[in-house]
């Protein structure tokens, strides 16, 4: 496990504070990491040590138990300095989230504790080989001759308590290769998504996807470095493969209850990506300005003797900025939506509709609609104001010694994560037809 000790956050201000703090330290370093692509293996233990990783354990785990709005801030503000490091802790906040749902409460307190202690989680989610993204093959089979079955069948020879025992106690074990597996290189434990192999329903488990909870340095586990994208470079976004890797039951959580209900589970991971984009976008405009204000020369027809009082640059400027605010106020409002729709009453109240999707017009579809909105404009800043830092800065800027693309680079191919497109549908059919979106984790 990472060998940190972890510092204890209990209120947001403090959460803020921290973040802050790390952010101008991990600023300073940002752009040499992503042109040597440098892992930040010490940046992320002084996340780890910080205790922000740990800011949504529940408090009778002894979490500070902070809503989704805070951690989208605290996201938000590492994402200013350092894109690439805001977007590691990412799945380490879904799958705690899933735990909190979804997991039993030895689950928790085992996966909780660990975190408490400054442990990583990492996913190991996406494929390659299926129609969509939404196939999985990876699989989780059982690890022991099926013909076991006839005892726990039997009831002559074996009681109903054994028989729960006796299936509490089998292993399984995971097959199957991942990719874009962002944070893997840093991870303490692997949240795999696997679908159940049981034709012949003798697991104990119903059929569907579990994600198998895998220390990384488990017997079977390949973690390779081969995240070759043209930004989010030190993401340690490479490939894992498993080949036959055991795990018991206590490690397994259905997805399902998280996924197929209203609860949240999807708006607050979009939420976390708006978060990074939202704080790419701030940061490539704080470097615009700066670029401009020292080292741009202005245009000859302006006469002014310097590029920040262009007229044409100040106007510029001012979109841009319009363009950032938006991002960052439709980021506050969605965070409040999802703060909404977890909290203890909402998820009291869950109903679970029959065709797929959630219960109009309850806080689950409402918060899912306020996050395609941030996501949407947050999206859109982050790749407009990156590549006008050229525009603004002038021919000069793009030297290669400045290293200015990088903002480019990362909001490019992070906003890559899934289609803005598909939000203006579910934010549309919302409008007209008082249609919730759909359930699938990514709305």
């Amino acid at each position: 496990m990472t060998v940190v000790t972890a510092e204890r956050i209990t209120t947001a201000d403090q959460a803020v504070r921290i973040a802050t703090e790390l952010a101008e330290v991990f600023a300073a370093g940002a752009v040499e990491r992503d042109h040597s692509r440098r892992l930040p293996h010490e940046e992320l233990d002084q996340l780890s040590a910080s205790g922000l990783l740990a800011i949504t354990v529940p408090a009778e785990f002894g979490g500070a138990d902070l809503p989704p709005s805070v951690v989208a801030e605290v996201v938000r503000i590492l994402a200013t300095a350092d894109p690439n490091i805001a977007q590691v802790p990412h799945s380490h906040f879904v799958y705690l989230n899933l735990l909190r749902l979804a997991g039993t409460r030895a689950q928790r307190h085992d996966y909780f504790g660990k975190v408490l202690a400054g442990a990583r989680i990492a996913n190991a989610q996406s494929e390659r080989g299926g129609a969509t993204v939404a196939d999985i093959s990876t699989v989780l089979r059982l690890d022991h001759d099926p013909t076991v079955a006839d005892a726990e069948s039997s009831q002559d020879d074996v009681t109903g308590d054994a028989v729960s025992a006796r299936i509490e106690a089998r292993r399984f074990v995971v097959e199957g290769t991942k990719y874009y597996c962002t944070g893997s290189l840093f991870a303490d434990v692997l949240a795999v998504l696997t679908r159940l192999d049981d034709p012949q329903g003798i697991s104990g488990l119903e059929l569907g996807e579990y994600v198998a909870f895998v220390p990384a340095l488990e017997p079977g586990v390949r973690i390779i470095d081969d995240w070759d994208a043209l930004g989010q470079r030190t993401t340690g976004s490479g490939t894992v493969e498993f080949a036959a890797v055991k795990v018991g039951r206590e490690q397994l959580v259905s997805r399902a209850s998280a996924v197929n209900a209203p609860t949240g589970y999807g708006a607050f991971a979009q939420l976390l990506h708006a978060a990074i984009d939202a704080g790419i976008a701030r940061g490539a405009l704080a470097a615009a300005a700066e670029f401009v204000r020292t080292r741009s020369r202005p245009w000859f027809e302006a006469e002014v003797a310097h590029a920040a009082d262009d007229p044409l640059v100040v106007q510029r400027f001012g979109e841009l900025a319009v363009a950032v605010a938006a991002a960052e106020s439709t980021l506050i409002v969605a965070g409040a939506a999802v703060d909404a729709a977890v909290r203890p009453t909402a998820v009291a109240d869950r109903a679970v509709a029959q065709d797929g999707h959630s219960d109009a017009p309850g806080d689950g579809a409402q918060a899912s609609i306020a996050v395609a909105t941030a996501k949407i404009l947050a999206d859109r800043a982050a790749n407009e104001v990156s590549a006008a830092i050229f525009e603004v800065g002038g021919t000069r800027s793009a030297a290669a010694e400045h290293r200015l693309d990088h903002f480019w680079r990362n909001a490019r191919t992070h906003t890559l994560h899934d289609p803005v497109r598909w939000k203006y549908q579910h934010i549309g059919r919302a409008i007209l037809h008082n249609r919730p979106p759909p359930l699938h984790g990514v709305i």
